[in-house]
């Protein structure tokens, strides 16, 4: 490989390709003529919410993972996560036989919560945010020696993520336009450059949620933007701080970045539910949403949908189903049929 540890390229991405291959599932794509109907486009949805642990975040971690050595692993591993990052950190760590401490934000929805501590993780609930928990999970991790295992803002994270765009193209190599959730820009990062590797001309957009937009401000404003708050039912992608090692890579990368609101996601939501009997989270939910809101400015022929998790608390399906009839009832133009 070209790269020792300090940057992110398209050899780094194919050797983690290789590497997890044999452990990860080919998640499929799903296709709908209703949805093409609806957009003017071919779109093809990376169901990622069918990977191990419900979620992308096993590729990155398990490749980190893979990276480590018999004495780090020894340490054990520590991070912080809104969710679906924790488990694929304690799925892949239980895997290996490895200590996982997880910090996850009091607010984490117990589905998540719960799958985490099933796969042998030792879960601390703390803070109201993903950014609490982190900075708590340093605090821990400074005392117990553990090694740090960041749920975006390291290169081997970004890399075992960027596999989804190495699969995608071979799955489909006429995508010319890759729509994909942010929070802090590791999944981002990795597919960009994955993508842009395999076909420079390939347009990748990012999607944030617009009550927590930290990289679109940052990206449309060429100035970091931390927030003080974030209020999103896409609580997998409410990060208050661009990454350090991500944004740079986005600005480089990404053609275009937008924002979706609650009363979209939970649409796009219940559209999926609906029309392919696929349950999405926020998060996973985002990039379709901003399809349908954005659809006019997206200039695609055949376009790629990274369907990122699908960890959804059932519990909060009557909230998401209000919010989805709310939009439809008051754009009936613009929404989407159910």
């Amino acid at each position: 490989m070209n790269c020792l540890g300090d940057c992110l390229t398209g050899e780094r991405v194919y050797h983690a390709y290789k590497q997890l291959t044999p452990i990860i599932h080919r998640t499929p794509i799903v296709t709908s003529h209703t949805t093409d109907s609806i957009v003017g486009k071919q779109v093809y949805c990376k169901m990622e919410n069918q990977q191990k642990t419900g979620a992308f975040k096993f590729r990155g971690a398990s490749f980190k993972l893979m990276q480590l050595s018999k004495e780090e692993l020894s340490r054990g591993v520590i991070t912080a996560s809104a969710g679906n990052h924790a488990q694929g950190v304690a799925h892949a760590a239980a895997k290996l036989g490895v200590k996982a401490t997880i910090f996850m934000a009091e607010g984490t929805p117990l589905a998540k919560v719960n799958a985490t501590r099933n796969y042998g993780a030792e879960v601390v609930l703390t803070g109201e945010s993903f950014q609490e928990a982190y900075h708590a999970s340093l605090e821990h991790q400074s005392l117990s020696g553990a090694v740090y295992v960041h749920p975006f803002d390291d290169y081997d994270i970004m890399a075992g993520q960027g596999t989804i765009a190495f699969e995608l193209l071979r799955q489909e190599d006429r995508i010319d336009t890759i729509l994909v959730p942010i929070g802090g820009g590791g999944l981002i990062s990795g597919i960009a450059v994955a993508a842009k590797h395999i076909n420079r001309n390939i347009k990748i957009i990012g999607v944030q949620a617009e009550g927590a937009p930290a990289i679109y401000d940052s990206y449309h404003t060429d100035t970091i933007q931390n927030l003080s708050k974030v209020s999103t039912i896409a609580e997998g992608i409410a990060v208050k701080e661009p990454g350090k090692l991500t944004f740079p890579i986005i600005k480089d990368y990404v053609d275009d970045i937008v924002t979706v609101n609650d009363k979209e996601i939970a649409s796009a939501i219940v559209y999926m539910l609906e029309r392919n009997k696929t349950l999405m989270e926020g998060a996973g939910a985002a990039a379709l949403a901003a399809l349908f809101t954005h659809n006019d400015k997206i200039k695609s022929r055949h376009c790629g949908v990274i369907v990122s998790g699908g960890n959804l608390d059932i519990g909060t399906m009557s909230n998401i189903q209000q919010l989805a009839e709310q939009i439809n009832h008051m754009k009936p133009k613009a929404s989407i049929a159910l």
